[in-house]
């Protein structure tokens, strides 16, 4: 997904608004990645980035998400 089709984000506050920044950035690194070309430790730290950023947009989707 590119910024220019970036859905808009409603009431979020400016930290949650940076925390999708975030995995947004670290999504469109990890699509540029030629991962024929990584070595396993390489890998390894693209997947727990990813596992991280993943944690963290669950996190903040019950944050929004909560009555």
């Amino acid at each position: 997904m590119t910024h220019e089709h970036a859905p808009t984000h409603g009431h979020l506050t400016e930290g949650q608004k940076t925390r999708i920044e975030f995995a947004r950035r670290d999504l469109e690194d990890a699509r540029a990645q030629d991962l024929g070309r990584l070595d396993a430790a390489g890998l390894i730290l693209l997947v727990e980035r990813m596992r991280g950023r993943l944690g963290d947009i669950l996190d903040l989707v019950n944050e929004v998400t909560a009555d």
